[in-house]
């Protein structure tokens, strides 16, 4: 028997409970009579009767039952409140926070731990990530090979076509400006970090964007993308600009890869001159000194020997003007002696009428100093010696008659063969 069932307790003599069967033994509760009391309870409840019966123990029942049904009413709506209010309650973790809205609008935002709020519909929540790095790709999605044209293309200040792909990396750093300040914040990032791209590169040179400037482009583009964003108050503070990749677009790439070929080339020439030079110069400044050190060192010892000759001239000049004919006489001996020691002729003085032998000897001393023989005949340079009595005039025998040299030739003091003769004295045609 249910608790709320009216008849729970009746102990009126006479009566037999429900549950019990007659002659007292107890068993389980009739189905039938299970049904009938349900469909009087519904009919009572909903004010309908089904006419049958009547009486005092009919109403009895209808106002028990009443009374059970608005019992369990009242609880489940108690239960049906206590779950409201407990569905206001929410976690926010330590890297979260927690936006509160009433009917929609902004009340207030709460920090880490558990929190709670007024039920739907008169509040709702919102919680927000914030440290978590959120990126925005801008001219491929997923890969470099899955490229989007439309928002890689970009025109250089040169005037040239470059493709860059790159990535931007965000995270929140106020809540209610990235709820309510923009409709669509993620979209927004993305339209401003492709905006701010395009004018980076639209004030800077191809060869920069290409390779050495990547860096700096980066950085100017992050820059000018914080700037837009706080502008818009978006809630949005950018950690990094990665450019993934940047080259000429595919339709021209392989006429820039012959002049990136090109260029490198001349780096490659340009590095072997300055190498060459580098090499080169300081070889040609030491020989440039070494001449100049002895350009000087000849100066001046043409100078100092110049001097000294000075000097020497000046003594003998002094002691000409003491004794002139003395000097003249040494003068010009000393000056035969310096002449005829470089001369190839060997002359002999027949004053006094004696005979005289007359050798090659300036062949002789030739060959003496360049062999360094003793001997030498005239069959090793195909002249032959003279021999004893050659060259000696006779008497009666005139001026043809007196051969002087090799190979015959006249006493007049001729020259054969390299050789000067004198004409002997006393001898007449």
């Amino acid at each position: 028997m249910g608790w709320n069932d009216p008849r729970w307790g009746d102990r009126e003599e006479g009566r037999i409970e429900p549950h019990r069967r007659p002659g007292g033994e107890e068993g389980p509760p009739d189905l039938d009579e299970v049904w009938r009391t349900f469909n009087e309870r519904l009919n009572a409840l909903f004010g309908k009767g089904n006419g049958e019966g009547g009486g005092e123990g009919r109403d009895q029942r209808y106002r028990g039952g009443r009374r059970g049904w608005g019992g369990m009413l009242l609880l489940v709506g108690i239960v049906g409140v206590a779950l409201w209010l407990l569905s206001g309650f929410y976690k926010v973790e330590a890297n979260e926070r927690g936006v509160v809205l009433r009917f929609g609008r902004y009340v207030e935002t709460t920090e880490p731990g558990l929190r709670w709020r007024l039920p739907w519909p008169i509040e709702t929540h919102e919680v927000v990530d914030l440290t978590g790095v959120r990126t925005v790709e801008v001219g491929y999605r997923g890969s470099e090979r899955n490229k989007m044209l439309r928002e890689s293309l970009m025109l250089t200040d040169d005037e040239n076509i470059v493709s860059i792909m790159f990535a931007v990396q965000y995270v929140l750093r106020s809540p209610e400006d990235y709820l309510f300040r923009d409709r669509a914040p993620d979209e927004s990032v993305k339209q401003v970090a492709e905006s701010a791209m395009r004018e980076i590169v639209g004030k800077s040179k191809m060869d920069f964007v290409l390779y050495e400037g990547r860096e700096e482009i980066a950085a100017r583009s992050q820059a000018l993308m914080q700037q837009m964003l706080d502008r818009y108050q978006t809630g949005v503070q950018v950690v990094r600009v990665t450019l993934q990749n940047a080259q000429p677009p595919e339709q021209v790439q392989a006429a820039f890869d012959d002049a990136v070929k090109a260029g490198q080339d001349r780096e490659r020439l340009r590095n072997e001159g300055e190498a060459y030079a580098n090499a080169v110069i300081p070889r040609a400044r030491g020989a440039a000194a070494r001449l100049i050190e002895e350009a000087e060192g000849y100066r001046a010892r043409v100078i100092a020997q110049a001097e000294g000759d000075i000097a020497r001239f000046l003594q003998v000049y002094e002691q000409y003007r003491h004794a002139p004919s003395v000097m003249r006489d040494r003068l010009y001996v000393e000056t035969m002696q310096q002449v005829l020691q470089r001369a190839s002729k060997v002359v002999v003085d027949l004053e006094g009428g004696n005979p005289f032998l007359l050798l090659p000897m300036g062949e002789w001393l030739s060959r003496m100093g360049a062999t360094g023989s003793g001997r030498g005949g005239g069959a090793e340079t195909g002249t032959p010696p003279l021999g004893w009595g050659e060259g000696i005039p006779q008497e009666g025998t005139g001026a043809a008659g007196g051969t002087g040299a090799i190979g015959g030739g006249s006493s007049e003091g001729s020259n054969q063969g390299g050789r000067s003769l004198p004409r002997e004295r006393g001898s007449r045609p």
